[in-house]
């Protein structure tokens, strides 16, 4: 019995990179002959900012989500504003005409003081219930800005390995195995 001998033939082919590095209005992005790509935001960007801020404010926001309170800055602002308008609006447009015509005795306009009192108490429960929808609005705008300035950056990774293979070399080398 003989025996027979077959060969067979590949090639192979390989792709160096060429280093690459992309500076642009809004990232830098750099691509090594390994393959290491780094990327970083530019300096003084929105992408920048946003990655800052949503990084420094991130965990308040979801603290202010979990637990709403009176203390936040946004609530008291709007409440303080609520109050003096409602007090402006008691004085001007309905005391200081009354008492200026002798229609109203002091006990009445504390009596309306005290309504005032109680629709500042309703409005507080309101905000208090708004400042979660408030809140939850908030942080999906933030991590949407967030996600939008990252897919920039993934945008502007593709690109720069495209570029590295695109000047790099191709080698195809052919072999032979007998068996």
């Amino acid at each position: 019995m003989g025996g027979s001998s077959k060969s067979t033939t590949g090639s192979t082919t390989s792709t160096s990179l060429k280093p690459i590095n992309l500076n642009n209005d809004f990232y830098k992005s750099s691509v090594t002959k390994k393959g290491d790509i780094k990327s970083t935001f530019q300096d003084g960007t929105a992408a920048k900012s946003t990655y800052n801020f949503v990084n420094d404010n991130i965990s308040g926001l979801l603290d202010n989500y979990l637990n709403p309170s009176l203390n936040d800055p946004t609530t008291q602002a709007k409440l303080n504003q609520f109050n003096k308008t409602q007090q402006q609006n008691l004085q001007n447009n309905i005391l200081s005409p009354l008492a200026n015509n002798n229609m109203i005795r002091s006990s009445q306009a504390t009596n309306m003081y005290n309504n005032l009192s109680n629709q500042s108490a309703d409005y507080t429960q309101d905000l208090i219930a708004n400042s979660h929808n408030d809140t939850w609005d908030m942080i999906n705008n933030l991590m949407s800005m967030y996600v939008n300035a990252y897919q920039g950056m993934a945008n502007d990774q593709s690109t720069a390995v495209n570029a590295a293979i695109g000047a790099g070399n191709k080698k195809t080398t052919s072999s032979s195995k007998a068996k």
